[in-house]
């Protein structure tokens, strides 16, 4: 029988790839024949809301459950899967599922229940101060949106919730996207017999459709934490520009300065999927922990080899000289050193495309995230009983 499941998520006001992941997932689960519920809140709620409204909801959301509550009552899933919780869904969801016996599956998108800016970056460099303490150190370096309250109330919520033994008793697993990811996560301390891995999926394009490919290509959101200083100015060292960038964001106005006709503004992945496959390879410069790009997944899907940073989960994720190139994190120099060689050996890139398409059929196909989601919520539903 096809598991009944409840999926949480608090949605961005700045739509990203972890709510790509979520409506793929529910896509996914549904297309298996499972009955899905949703439960979602939008950032957008938080417009006209006062700063101790949003405090208390970020604690604990008398709201959600309610909510779920109703919702648990009436549907009996089997189990809950949340993704995204701040901040207004809040970890009283936890709370509201133990007290109907039914079981949590947490998705851990990123570092936030360890860091307050959720990637271990600080003035751009990799900071692991908070890891593993009371994080008292992102409130005085105002480590989330430059503010010292807010920052401070996310910690609040981080504490409650440690002190109450909310994440370590009231979640029956969590997924971290890569082993790296795992194992920062114990680190922090969480229980490693409860975090099971399972990266983003994306089913293939048609590889004998593709394009004959050129250039480079930068797909993401335009800020400093992905490197863009760093490919503006490896571009510059190269003295000229073989690489188009898709996106949005904080820096598009210096990227449309910088790249001009080669920013192509933010496209549907339609648009990226025809992108990746004209492309020679995918440059992902980030100069911060990633968890798990949902545009390597598109990339290896289109047969296009990556250049990334040697930084956190990407040296896991990007095999050095199979599936694509690794340049030192934060350096120019080493990064148009590596472009260079790129399109200088074509069909070198070509073989590695060929190995990046493989590497995608036997990891991160539908079907094998199925098979790893199932496990998982099966050893959820088990424990409960």
């Amino acid at each position: 029988m096809s598991a009944r499941i409840l999926v949480a998520h608090n949605a961005y006001q700045q739509r990203g790839g972890e709510d790509s992941v979520v409506d793929a997932e529910l896509a996914l689960l549904r297309m298996h024949g499972h009955e899905v519920l949703e439960y979602t809140r939008h950032n957008d709620e938080v417009q006209g809301m006062s700063r101790v409204k949003l405090a208390i909801q970020t604690l604990w959301s008398g709201k959600t459950v309610e909510d779920v509550t109703e919702l648990l009552r009436a549907h009996r899933p089997d189990v809950i899967h949340v993704h995204n919780t701040f901040p207004l869904i809040s970890p009283s969801l936890y709370w509201a599922a133990a007290r109907m016996k039914v079981p949590v599956v947490q998705t851990l998108h990123n570092f936030r229940l360890h860091c307050p800016q959720a990637i271990y970056l600080r003035d751009d460099r990799i900071c692991e101060d908070c890891k593993g303490r009371v994080p008292w150190r992102g409130v005085m370096h105002k480590c989330y949106r430059g503010s010292a309250s807010q920052t401070g109330v996310l910690t609040a919520s981080v504490m409650l919730h440690r002190s109450l033994n909310t994440y370590r008793d009231k979640v029956a697993r969590y997924i971290a996207l890569n082993e790296f990811c795992r194992s920062k996560l114990i680190e922090g301390g969480l229980p490693a017999e409860r975090i099971r891995v399972k990266p983003n999926f994306i089913d293939a394009s048609d590889m004998q459709n593709a394009f004959c490919r050129d250039g480079g290509l930068y797909v993401g959101r335009l800020s400093n934490e992905k490197g863009l200083d760093v490919l503006v100015k490896a571009v510059g060292l190269l003295g000229r520009n073989p690489v188009r960038l898709i996106g949005g964001g904080d820096l598009e106005n210096v990227v449309k300065s910088v790249f001009g006709d080669a920013y192509l503004g933010y496209q549907p992945l339609s648009t990226i999927t025809q992108e990746m496959r004209r492309s020679s390879y995918l440059v992902l410069p980030s100069i911060c922990y990633e968890g798990f790009p949902r545009t390597i997944v598109e990339a290896f899907s289109a047969g296009l080899p990556v250049i990334a940073s040697r930084l956190g989960s990407l040296p896991e994720i990007v095999e050095e000289g199979r599936t694509g190139l690794l340049f030192e994190p934060g350096s120019a120099r080493d990064l148009a050193n590596k472009i260079s060689w790129a399109e200088a050996h074509p069909q070198e890139m070509g073989r590695m495309g060929e190995a990046a398409y493989e590497e995608h059929s036997r990891k991160y196909t539908s079907q094998k995230n199925y098979e790893i989601l199932m496990e998982i919520y099966d050893e959820a539903i088990c424990e409960r009983i």
